[in-house]
């Protein structure tokens, strides 16, 4: 694959500019907290009744840079005797059916997606343990409706690849590592290999374009760990990406792909495109500071704004989907987004996975099987989803330039731009990432603090955390006594 340069239009100087708010459709509600469906750009006479409401909790002037800068200079920061080396942290995933459970425990016991309180901690992995085993049965048949495995680390390899080989293009020598946080190639298998190889400057990219707990700040949470213990790598110097939804070849091989699918429908102009991305518990966002709102929020605008530029002005819609657990979860709900979609006459939708970059059990099976077939029965006749972006070129070579450019700031924490401001979590090291983010880890809080009587939203909520203390208290009582149904299945092991 030959990397893409920019086009002379798109120099370093240019960035996109303020955003100016589009008249935006109605939302409608289930609650007078939150609203269960934003709504950009619908025709006026579908929601006549409802109030206004801008896409998104922030009104910032928005100066998101979105440009590839000059990296002729690239030489200058490497000298003879360094390597350059790019770490990319991904999610993992199950490559066999007999991976499942393994993977799912992986997943769980990882205190960045179920956070127990400070007395319950030492309940991680058994409860991961009973979840997993729970879940596996589900998970795999979803699997094997997609060929009997996750395609997560084939994709994610060839990504390494093509991103090797374009910064080979750019005169930067380097050499890609894949680093898994829940599957292998283990992060710490990665990590090793980085050592063996003798790696003196290294740039870490998540390949998650917008930064959350959940991702970026679990795999630089399990590098810190790595880095402290390790005398090799406190010497190693590194820089971190945390987040990249804001550049230049992001956002238009985004664009490209979204115009190239609204090409295939019968009347474009009629397509309601739907951004899906992953959700998160809303208590990360409200109460830890999470960013991921805000910067997915931004990304969206972002598109629409370089759609716009090609005449594509379509009715768009952000929700969030993958929720599990009692707890609330930022709104709207894919599903009841694209139930509510269907009640109010759309025919025509285009599903966006805006949050992810490789296909995956969430595009294949989620996105394609569930809420394709929800959409259908919901009214909607025709639907059509955009591919991930894979290894698209323009892509590609937007990350390489992303590594060029953070070469200079390898070992010191990157200045932000205020004319062209940067993603919303600055470039720097995992130390001083983590240092001003999350860093105490918090407790979070729980998502509703008032009962309600009655078939509601709170009792649900009480209800599961009622459910979740009763499974505690169970696991509580099995490892103290060492019987059980959980020593009896063999969950557990016995003593």
């Amino acid at each position: 694959m030959n990397c893409p340069a920019m086009s002379a239009s798109a120099s370093s100087s240019r960035s996109y500019s303020t955003f100016r708010p589009r008249p935006l459709l109605p939302q409608t509600s289930h609650d007078s907290q939150r609203s269960v469906l934003h709504y950009s750009r619908l025709p006026s006479e579908v929601f006549a009744t409802s109030p206004l409401r801008l896409l998104g909790k922030h009104s910032l002037p928005l100066r998101a840079v979105v440009t590839s800068k000059n990296i002729s200079s690239s030489s200058a920061v490497i000298s003879g005797d360094e390597k350059i080396g790019v770490l990319l942290l991904n999610l993992g995933g199950p490559e066999t059916l007999d991976d499942v459970q393994p993977f799912l425990f992986n997943l769980f016991a990882d205190p960045d997606i179920i956070r127990l309180p400070p007395l319950f901690q030492f309940l991680q992995k058994p409860l991961a343990q009973f979840i997993s085993v729970a879940r596996a049965p589900k998970s795999k048949e979803g699997y094997a409706s997609i060929g009997g495995g996750s395609p997560l680390r084939h994709i994610t390899d060839a990504q390494a690849e093509e991103i090797s080989k374009c910064l080979s293009e750019k005169n930067v020598p380097a050499k890609v590592y894949v680093g898994m946080r829940y599957w292998h190639p283990f992060t710490e298998e990665a990590i090793e290999q980085i050592k063996t190889d003798g790696i003196t400057k290294l740039v870490v990219l998540p390949l998650y374009p917008q930064f959350s707990i959940s991702t970026s700040g679990s795999s630089l949470r399990l590098l810190e760990r790595i880095f402290r213990e390790d005398e090799y790598l406190v010497n190693m110097q590194h820089t971190v990406i945390p987040s990249w939804y804001q550049r230049e070849g992001y956002i238009k091989a985004m664009a490209n792909l979204i115009q190239n699918e609204l090409g295939k429908f019968d009347s474009p102009s009629q397509v309601v495109i739907f951004f899906s991305a992953h959700g998160v518990p809303l208590a990360y966002v409200e109460e830890a500071g999470d960013p991921y709102k805000a910067e997915m929020e931004e990304c969206v605008d972002l598109i629409m704004e370089e759609l716009d530029k090609r005449n594509i002005t379509n009715a768009y819609t952000l929700a969030y989907q993958s929720r599990v657990g009692p707890v609330e979860w930022l709104k709207p709900y894919t599903e009841e987004a694209i139930t509510e979609l269907g009640k109010k006459g759309v025919e025509n939708l285009l599903a966006v996975p805006i949050s992810f970059v490789s296909e995956h059990i969430e595009t294949l099976e989620e996105i394609d099987v569930e809420y394709k077939e929800l959409a259908l029965k919901s009214g909607i006749k025709n639907w059509g989803r955009v591919p991930a972006l894979g290894t698209e070129p323009l892509f590609i070579s937007d990350l390489a330039d992303a590594v060029v450019e953070s070469l200079p700031y390898v070992g010191a924490m990157a200045v932000s731009n205020l004319e062209a401001r940067q993603s919303l979590v600055p470039l720097g090291s995992v130390e001083e990432l983590l240092a001003t983010y999350d860093s105490q880890r918090r407790e979070l809080p729980a998502p509703v603090t008032m009962w309600e009587w009655g078939w509601t939203r709170s009792a649900e909520t009480w209800n599961g955390r009622a459910a979740m203390l009763a499974v505690l208290a169970l696991l509580v009582l099995e490892v103290t006594t060492g019987k059980g149904f959980l020593h009896q299945w063999g969950i557990l092991p016995s003593s």
